[in-house]
């Protein structure tokens, strides 16, 4: 089942099931979709950018976490976290430090990388090779540490 389809069949699933929380972050992230459709005209969206309106609207919720709790707000980063829960639940399943520690250390001898001048490359092609199993701020991390 394509990702489109199946938000659609867990929308009417938390209609029937009166889970509010679900439907209404489900109803946005298909706006957010609609909108990169849009985007996209006259070309159809693809599933790769499905995941990476989900991916932004995770990486939103994390950002709003962090801000709330600094403000002392911890109703709404309670509200943020149960919706960063769900849109989670559609992303493929994340990668520890460790292999992403691997994955790096592949691509930097593959690339023979020696500087952080070389970071972009890497990057690209760490990104590549995890296909969105990995967080891009912990890979930068990673590549930062093994390069400098």
């Amino acid at each position: 089942m394509e990702i489109r389809e199946q938000i659609m069949a867990d929308v009417k699933d938390a209609m029937r099931s009166k889970d509010q929380l679900k439907l209404n972050t489900l109803r946005f992230l298909q706006s957010a979709v609609k909108n990169r459709e849009i985007e996209l005209r006259p070309n159809a969206i693809t599933s790769d950018e499905v995941m990476g309106v989900i991916k932004k609207l995770v990486k939103q919720r994390k950002e709003s976490i962090e801000q709330y709790q600094n403000g002392g707000r911890q109703d709404l980063a309670d509200q943020e976290a149960a919706e960063l829960k769900v849109l989670e639940g559609y992303l493929p399943a994340q990668m520890g430090r460790e292999q992403i520690e691997k994955v790096v250390t592949e691509v930097i001898a593959s690339l023979s990388a020696k500087t952080v001048k070389d970071m972009g490359p890497v990057m690209k092609e760490v990104i590549a090779r995890t296909a969105g199993a990995a967080d891009n701020k912990t890979v930068s991390e990673v590549i930062k540490s093994k390069l400098s």
